[in-house]
Order: structure tokens, then sequence, then C-alpha cells
């Protein structure tokens, strides 16, 4: 190994662990030092709060099963995008991928069925709608893959630029109005479906979730992720193929907004363009509240969990209490606003050191 290898190697060393730099520290000092523990307790403090004020609203099962329901979605695109901004990354087309992938979808399954309606379609039908709107929404983010890792075009262009695309491309599918046509099969068996009181919308995001976590804190592809977005160069010269592992991150976001699409088809049995415009500010903002850096190198899926739910509980909460929406936009704006400061904030400290 050459001696400019070697001190390149010992950069990324401590980003190769997974946890950012932190893996001397004790699991306290860790916890107390990162943005996922406060952000946690803000979270508590809101549940703490509405609780408060309503305690026969909030505080019930029927609630709390709606907020996991009305989350399911964003966490899985959320996941995604945990990944890319860690690469000190961007997406601004997963929301769009997704409404093109569920597009794809409903018209595969309509394509399919007698009639041109897939109402009473069969699982046969389905699963190939299924494996039609993850393969969309994979090649949309292989696309943002070679642009943004082969063709070295800025992330924020290069996905700013799919967003639109794959959105007209999805008005096109249609001539611009929503498929309707979904089978009543999914929509009661996914869409509503429970398992053990346990919505199935649910259980799949967590399982999703789940794999993202494992994924991105116990393998080689999440440390490559870590050291990428901690100094690419540096990731480079250790041995790391840069490139192609921020093509495999891109293609992984695509593939995860491809199945976001399938569960929004399989919930509102519809595609509805409307509901998903803003689904991908709505990721971005649920990773860096949960703690990942928008600066890259620092994150996890646990912070991005915790930051997908504290909008749901403000607008829960909200709801219940009789406090207009617009004040929910407000906290949340703040809250965002506070995570990027307390992440500038933490980094100026360990650069001073």
């Amino acid at each position: 190994m050459s001696r400019a290898t070697e001190p390149a190697k010992s950069e990324v060393q401590s980003e190769v662990d997974g946890t950012g730099g932190f893996a001397r520290r004790s699991l306290g000092s860790r916890l107390v030092s990162a943005n996922t523990f406060w952000i946690a307790l803000v979270l508590l403090a809101l549940c703490v709060v509405f609780t408060i004020a309503a305690p026969g609203e909030f505080a019930t099962v029927f609630t709390f099963q709606t907020l996991l329901i009305e989350t399911a979605v964003l966490l899985v695109l959320s996941v995604g995008m945990t990944f890319v901004i860690i690469t000190s990354g961007i997406d601004l087309s997963v929301g769009s991928v997704l409404i093109f992938a569920g597009m794809v979808s409903a018209k595969t399954m309509e394509a399919l069925s007698p009639g041109g309606t897939a109402t009473n379609a069969g699982w046969g039908v389905i699963s190939v709608g299924l494996i039609a709107g993850v393969v969309a929404g994979t090649v949309w983010g292989l696309i943002n893959g070679l642009l943004i890792a082969v063709a070295k075009i800025p992330p924020l262009i290069v996905t700013l630029g799919t967003m639109g695309a794959a959105l007209g491309a999805a008005y096109l599918l249609n001539n611009g109005s929503d498929v309707r046509s979904v089978p009543t099969v999914l929509n009661n068996t996914l869409g509503y479906g429970t398992w053990f009181g346990i919505p199935n919308l649910v259980l799949v995001a967590a399982v999703i979730t789940l794999i993202g976590a494992w994924l991105l804190h116990t393998t080689k592809f999440g440390r490559y992720t870590y050291a990428v977005g901690s100094n690419a160069e540096a990731a480079r010269r250790s041995g790391i193929g840069v490139t192609a592992h921020l093509l495999k991150v891109y293609t992984l976001t695509g593939f995860l907004a491809g199945v976001a699409g399938f569960m929004s088809l399989a919930y509102y049995a519809s595609t509805t363009i409307s509901a998903h415009t803003t689904d991908n500010l709505n990721a971005i903002a649920a990773t860096v509240m949960g703690g990942t850096s928008l600066f890259g190198g620092i994150g996890s899926v646990l912070g991005t969990v915790i930051g997908v739910f504290i909008p749901a509980v403000l607008k829960k909460g909200f709801n219940i209490t009789q406090v207009p929406d617009f004040w929910q936009m407000i906290a949340v704006g703040a809250v965002l606003i506070a995570a990027v400061w307390f992440d500038q904030r933490r980094r100026r400290l360990r650069n001073s050191r």
C-alpha cells in the first residue's frame, strides 16, 4: 500500500463502522450527542402533550393504528432517502417515481384484465402489476444513478429533472387522470387487511424498514455508504468503488419508491396523483429531522423512523385538539430548521477539536 493511500484509508476507517465516526465512544455519550436522541425526546414530548390535552382521543389504539397506516408509504420512501442523504446526495424525484410506478402497476393490471377493468382481478394479475411497478421505479432510480455517478451531474439537478419527467410520464400513461380500477382483493388485503390486529400495510413497511436498518448498519454496503458520504475521495483511495456504490444507492431508492407506489395503490384503490406531489419533500424532511446529516456521513434508519412520525403526530394531535392545520406546517418547519442547526453546530464543534 502506498503512503498516499494509508492516510486516506485511516480517514475513512471511522466511517465504515456504520456509526458516523463515534465507534470508540461509550454508548451513553454517543446517544446524548446524536440528533436521534434529541429528536426522540421531541417526539415523546409531543405524545405527552397531546395525551394530556386530549387523553380520551389521542392516546388510543385507534389513533396509533391510524398513525402507523398513514405513515407506512412515506416511511418506505424515507428509508431510501436515508441512504441517499448519507452519501451526501439528494433525491427530489421519489414522489414522482412513486406516482409513475403506481400508474404503471395499475395500467398493467388493467391491460391484463378482461374488459379493461382490474376490479375483479386475481393474485396472478396483481403479482404482474407489482413486478411492473417495482421495475418501473427501479429503472428511474437507475437513470438517476447513471446521471449522477457516471455522468457526474449534481444530484439536485438530476433529480429535479427526473422529478418532472417521471410525473409527466405518469400523466401521459392515462391522459392526465387517475386509474381507479384497482383489484378489490388487493385493496381489502394489503390496503385494509390486518394480521393479528396489525395492518398489513404497516407490516410491509416495518419489514422493509428492518431490512433497511440491517443493510445500513451491519453490512459492507452500509459501511461503504457512510464512507462515501464522509469523504468520497478518501473512500475511493481506500479501494471503495464510489461510482458503482452511488449507482446502487440511487437504484435502491428507486426500487423502494416503486414498492411505495404499489402500497399507495393498494391503500387508496387509485393512483391518486395529487396526493403524492410533496412526498419527496416530506421524505427529505423526515430523514433530516431524524438526524441524518445533509453534509453526508451521518444518519440512521431509527432516526428516520422518528422523523417520519413527528409530522404525523403533530397533524393528528392538532386535528384532535382542533388547532388549525397551518400550525402543523409552522411546527414542522421549526423542528426541521432546529435539526439542521444542531447538525451544523455539532459538525463545527467536531472540526474545531
